[in-house]
C-alpha cells in the first residue's frame, strides 16, 4: 500500500460495525479506502509523498450524501427576492416591493409559505398592488405552484382554463377569469416560458457557487431528483473546470401523456455522465402537494381537493413502473398522499409478477416524501423491499403541533397525527435516506439531522415537537445521510461506510454527531469534505 492520503481523527465511525477497537486513521490509495486503523498504525503506512491531515479532536464519519435535491432546477426556483423568512401577508408585500423597485424586467420571488397569508386568498391581486406595473411571478415554498399578477398573464395569453395531460391547473374564479394561482409545472410553464433565460455562463456560474455551498455544509453527494441536456451541459462544464466537489446521481422525469417511445428514450440515458455524475434512475410524480391540494389522498381535504392523481390515468403510471424495473432501471416516486403510497406500493407489488426476480433483488426502488400514511401502509414497505426517501424539515418548518398550519388544517387531525413517520419506518426495517429536498427547504445537512430527532426546528427550543414518537435516534439520522443514503441509491457495496475498498468520501464534524445535543450540533461547524480522496474544503486552519 503506498497511501496519497492519510486522514486523522479523535473520532472515527465507520458504520461497518467491524472493528472492536477505536479506529482513528484512515488511508487513501486511488480514491478508494486502503486501510483503517490506529494513530500508531498510521505511522507505518505513511510513505514519501503521503499527505497526512490531522483533525484532531474532530469526527469523521462516511461523508454526508442529500437523498433528494435539484440543484438545477433550483436555479430557477431561486430568482429575485427570497419570501421563505415572512410569515405575515405585510412581510410578503414589503419584501415585493422592494424588489419590485429593482430595475429588472420581472418582479420574482420564491419560497413563499402560503400560511403568510393566513386567510386571505391567493389571487393575483396582492402581486398588481406591489408590482409596479411589472409582470410578476412568485414561486411558492413547495415547487408545485405559483403566483403570478394580471401583467404577467396578458404577456402570457392566459385569459381562462386549459386542459393537460397532467394534473395542471390554471385557477379560475366563478367567471372564468384566471385568479393568477397556478398549480404544477404545465400550468407554470405557461408564464415561465416567457421569461428571458440566463446565460449559460450565468447558470453555470450560480451552480458552482452553490455546490460549493453544498461541500461547505458537509455534503459529498446528491441524488438529484430532475435531470435535463441543461443539467449535462452544466455538469460537463463544471467538471472540466474541475468545479464538480460532490457526486451527483441523477434522474430525469418520466411524466403523463409519455408512451414507450418516451420511455425507451429516457432508458437510452441511463449510465451517461462523468467522472462525479450520471443517470442512474427515472424520477416520476403520483401526486403533488397537500399544502396547494394536488396530494392524492383516500378522502377528501378541507377544501374538497387532493382527491385526484397526478397521472390522469394512473394504470399509465404502473405501466411506466414495470417498463423500468423490467430493465432493471431504479425508479423514485413521488408521492405524498396516502392513496398515492398505496398506489405506488400496489405498483411495486407487482412488479414480482412479471419481472425476473435477479433483476427485482438488484434494482431500488423508491418513494419520495411519504407525508402522511396510515399503518398499513408503513407495514407493506418492508414487504415490499421499496425505499423510503423522506425530508424531516418539511415537517419541522412547515406544519405545527397545534395543527394551525395550512398543511394540517387541509388534512385534519387523524391525518396530520400521521406526519412523516420517520421511527416508524425505520423500526419496520425499511432502509430510509434522508434530505432536504433543496430549494423546497434549507439544504445544511446538521440542522436536518437535529430536526430528525427534535421533531422541531433546531435552536427554537420553544417549538413544540411534531408527533415526537416519530424522532430518529442520533444514528439513525447519520444514517439516513450515509449508510442508508447508499442503500437508496444500490450503493452500499461501494460507498456509506468506511470500509477498506469503498470509495473515499468523507466528511468531518468539529462535534460528534452521535453524542452532542441535537441543538447543540445543529449550530457547529463542518470542518471538511473528501471526495475520491480528494479534499473539497477544509477549514483554513486546518489546512
Amino acid at each position: 500500500m503506498t497511501p496519497d492520503l492519510i486522514v486523522l481523527a479523535d473520532t472515527i465511525h465507520t458504520l461497518d460495525n467491524r472493528h472492536a477497537e477505536p479506529i482513528q486513521a484512515v488511508a487513501v490509495s486511488g480514491g478508494l479506502i486502503a486501510a483503517v486503523g490506529s494513530r500508531q498504525d498510521a505511522q507505518a503506512w505513511r510513505q514519501a509523498g503521503t499527505r497526512m491531515v490531522d483533525l484532531g479532536s474532530a469526527t469523521l464519519t462516511p461523508g454526508l450524501v442529500d437523498c433528494h435535491i435539484h440543484p438545477v432546477f433550483g436555479l430557477d426556483l431561486t430568482i429575485g427576492v427570497d419570501l421563505s423568512g415572512a410569515s405575515t401577508l405585510n412581510e410578503v408585500r414589503s419584501l415585493l416591493l422592494t424588489e419590485a423597485s429593482h430595475d429588472d424586467g420581472w418582479l420574482r420571488g420564491w419560497g413563499l409559505n402560503p400560511n403568510a397569508f393566513g386567510t386571505v386568498p391567493l389571487h393575483r391581486s396582492v402581486l398588481d398592488d406591489v408590482s409596479n406595473g411589472k409582470p410578476a411571478m412568485i414561486r411558492l415554498f413547495d415547487g408545485h405552484s405559483a403566483l403570478v399578477n394580471s401583467r404577467a398573464l396578458e404577456v402570457a395569453g392566459v385569459h381562462g382554463r386549459y386542459q393537460f395531460d397532467q394534473a395542471s391547473e390554471v385557477v379560475c374564479d366563478a367567471d372564468g377569469r384566471p385568479t393568477g394561482f397556478l398549480v404544477e409545472a404545465a400550468a407554470m410553464e405557461l408564464i415561465q416560458s416567457h421569461i428571458p433565460r440566463e446565460t449559460f455562463e450565468e447558470r453555470k456560474s450560480r451552480l458552482a457557487a452553490l455546490l460549493r455551498d453544498f461541500a461547505r455544509a458537509g455534503l459529498t453527494g446528491g441524488h438529484v431528483m430532475d435531470h435535463s441536456e441543461e443539467s449535462s451541459a452544466l455538469f460537463q462544464a463544471l467538471e472540466a473546470d474541475g468545479e464538480l466537489p460532490l457526486r451527483l446521481r441523477t434522474a430525469p422525469w418520466c411524466m403523463p401523456g409519455s408512451d414507450e417511445n418516451d420511455w425507451k428514450s429516457l432508458a437510452r440515458t441511463l449510465g451517461k455522465g462523468g467522472r462525479r455524475w450520471s443517470i442512474e434512475a427515472i424520477k416520476l410524480f403520483v401526486d403533488g402537494t397537500v399544502d396547494n391540494g394536488t396530494a392524492w389522498l383516500y378522502e377528501p381535504d378541507l377544501y374538497g381537493q387532493s382527491t385526484a392523481p397526478f397521472w390522469p390515468r394512473p394504470e399509465e403510471y404502473s405501466a411506466a413502473v414495470r417498463y423500468f424495473a423490467s430493465r432493471g432501471i431504479p425508479t423514485a416516486t413521488h408521492a405524498i398522499g396516502d392513496a398515492g403510497v398505496e398506489h405506488v406500493l400496489d405498483a411495486l407489488e407487482s412488479l414480482a409478477t412479471v419481472v425476473p426476480a435477479d433483476v427485482l433483488r438488484r434494482t431500488v426502488h423508491r418513494i419520495e416524501h411519504i407525508e402522511t400514511v396510515p399503518d398499513e401502509l408503513v407495514a407493506r414497505f418492508k414487504g415490499t423491499g421499496v425505499v423510503a426517501s423522506m425530508q424531516p424539515t418539511h415537517c419541522t418548518h412547515y406544519s405545527l403541533a397545534d395543527h394551525s398550519d395550512n398543511w394540517s388544517m387541509r388534512l385534519g387531525n387523524e391525518r396530520a397525527d400521521r406526519a412523516w413517520r420517520c421511527r416508524d419506518l425505520r423500526e419496520a426495517g425499511v432502509t430510509l435516506g434522508i434530505g432536504s429536498d433543496w430549494p423546497i427547504a434549507p439544504y445544511e445537512p446538521l440542522p436536518i439531522m437535529a430536526d430528525a430527532q427534535l421533531r422541531r426546528r433546531s435552536g427554537v427550543p420553544e417549538q413544540e415537537p411534531i408527533a415526537p414518537s416519530q424522532a430518529l435516534t442520533a444514528l439513525q439520522a447519520l444514517e439516513g445521510y450515509t449508510s442508508h443514503a447508499a442503500k437508496a441509491a444500490g450503493l452500499w457495496e461501494v460507498s456509506g461506510s468506511i470500509t477498506v475498498g469503498k470509495r473515499a468520501d468523507f466528511t468531518a464534524f468539529e462535534l460528534d454527531p452521535l453524542t452532542t445535543a441535537p441543538d447543540e450540533f445543529a449550530a457547529s461547524n463542518v470542518l471538511g469534505t473528501i471526495v475520491d480522496g480528494e479534499l473539497q474544503f477544509l477549514l483554513e486552519r486546518l489546512a
